[in-house]
């Protein structure tokens, strides 16, 4: 037995990378979801919080059509305020348009719907491609890799959860961020329904964490301080940063979060300063 079937049958706990060669797993799919101040809910709510967030995105995988997609998925890992689920990759279009949009409205009803001292959903979401092993027989148990790892990271990002805090609550429910690979490979080359003008290319990068990744951010409903991209600022010097594709003399904008942090849009990155 050799190779990927080596793999599978455990045989991986004797490779030594580097240094013997092994298939390469296919690639696969990989969206995680998490919820924004998750841990600021009462103990005795998060339970019923981390059942309600994939009955949601179920709910809303089958109005696109990926029902069964999201029940037979390839790896599908709970993480308390959120998962991670692995997809075949020639669905990826239809993850980031309509999954987002759809997402974010049924966010909006669910928040609209909940009485007063319950939780309103924000969530972030992320989207990433790489080769990873799975089994079919324990999709709970397998789908782990780097690709996997990066999926959690760039969930965990600095822009993606700027982006979020610096929207307004009452509108914007969701903020997404795509990995280079799959803004390349699918929004950049025309598979998905949405232009790549929707997006705004970041820096990401995680707090206490050695991950920098080029990624790119989707947000479905913008609102709040994100409204005040590309207006005219009366003190842009020549210098001033712009965002992309923005003309002279318009500088990047400056959002203010909820929290007092200070997140500018630079060069096409999201960059965080400290309280103002």
């Amino acid at each position: 037995m050799t190779g990927f079937a080596h793999l599978m049958a455990g045989g991986h706990m004797g490779h030594v990378p580097f240094e013997q060669s092994v298939d390469l797993p296919p690639y696969r799919a990989i969206m995680a979801v998490d919820a924004k101040d998750f841990t600021a809910e009462p103990g005795s709510t998060q339970e019923t919080i981390s059942g309600l967030i994939p009955s949601l995105v179920g709910e809303v995988f089958a109005d696109a059509g990926l029902g069964q997609h999201w029940n037979s998925p390839l790896f599908f890992g709970p993480s308390g305020d959120g998962f991670a689920i692995g997809l075949p990759t020639e669905i990826l279009p239809y993850v980031i348009e309509p999954v987002p949009a759809l997402l974010q409205a049924r966010l909006a009803s669910h928040n609209r719907s909940v009485r007063q001292g319950q939780a309103r959903l924000r969530l972030r979401m992320s989207l990433n491609v790489g080769p990873l092993p799975v089994d079919s027989d324990r999709p709970d148990r397998t789908g782990n890799g780097a690709a996997r790892n990066d999926t959690h990271r760039l969930l965990d990002s600095r822009p993606v959860k700027a982006m979020l805090a610096a929207a307004s609550p009452h509108v914007t429910f969701l903020a997404c961020i795509l990995s280079d690979r799959v803004f390349q490979d699918v929004v950049a080359e025309g598979y998905a329904g949405r232009h790549p003008d929707h997006f705004l290319e970041v820096p990401a990068t995680v707090e206490g964490k050695s991950f920098a990744q080029r990624a790119w951010l989707l947000v479905p409903e913008v609102s709040g301080n994100l409204l005040a991209i590309g207006l005219p600022q009366s003190d842009a010097g020549p210098s001033s940063a712009r965002a992309p594709g923005t003309p002279r003399g318009i500088a990047g904008p400056t959002v203010r979060e909820n929290s007092g942090q200070v997140a500018t849009v630079n060069h096409g990155g999201m960059h965080q300063g400290g309280p103002r």
